[in-house]
């Protein structure tokens, strides 16, 4: 009840238009694209931002009375970092969450984050692949010491359900039955609001008007693939 309160207590849509100037896309989903998610729009949907809901739950759960925390970022890591975490801890106020932040750059955040230092923290997952493996095995499975599995679960939330779900679904050969696998896991983490997603950042690239040039979702720059015109 407390996650899903926080999770209810962001206002997205002032995020991107005020921060990220209506250049990311606001999600409820943890894939770094839409296909992770087999472009499901039930994945991709967010819980509604809804404060009198975001109350209730925190009453709900025997803090109506809020509560104060602490909350690690970068402030150089990801587009407009520090700002978001400000953002966050505004929004937050509202269903009395002290929130207390501490911004410090990645040389210093990431090692921390790694030896489990914080109580809630930011982090952001992307790359060029798209397929949800990338993300579930590192990322969501329980954090058990076992070859990666789970190694980027700095909160070492488990849920066994979830974690079963995604193990077969790394080795299941049938590309349906490892759709379903698939959704249901993402579907579990979703439920259960282990984690509050927030956007897929965009990362602008500017040119002159006679420049085209490709920009590929991992951002890498081919030369080739750029054209000037007259």
């Amino acid at each position: 009840r407390v996650r899903k309160a926080l999770y209810q207590a962001i206002d997205i849509e002032t995020l991107k238009r005020t921060l990220m100037n209506d250049l990311s896309f606001p999600t409820g989903a943890m894939t770094p694209s839409p296909l992770g998610t087999y472009n499901d729009p039930e994945l991709e949907k967010r819980f509604p931002f809804d404060l009198a809901a975001a109350n209730k739950n925190m009453a709900d759960a025997g803090y109506a009375a809020g509560f104060q925390v602490q909350l690690n970022c970068p402030n150089n890591r990801y587009v407009n970092d520090e700002a978001i975490c400000i953002a966050l801890a505004a929004m937050w106020k509202k269903i009395k969450v002290d929130v207390k932040l501490q911004a410090e750059p990645r040389a210093t955040y990431f090692p921390r984050l790694e030896k489990y230092d914080f109580s809630m923290y930011m982090l952001g997952w992307g790359g060029a692949v798209t397929d949800a493996e990338t993300t579930l095995t590192p990322v969501m499975r329980n954090n058990l010491g076992e070859k990666g599995i789970g190694f980027y679960n700095y909160g070492k939330a488990r849920n066994d359900k979830l974690d079963a779900l995604a193990m077969q679904s790394s080795t299941e050969p049938d590309p349906k039955k490892r759709e379903a696998l698939v959704k249901a896991a993402l579907r579990e983490f979703r439920e259960q609001f282990t984690a509050l997603p927030l956007h897929r950042q965009v990362t602008p690239w500017a040119a002159r008007s006679n420049v085209s040039v490709v920009h590929r979702p991992d951002n890498w720059f081919e030369v080739g693939w750029v054209t000037m015109g007259k």
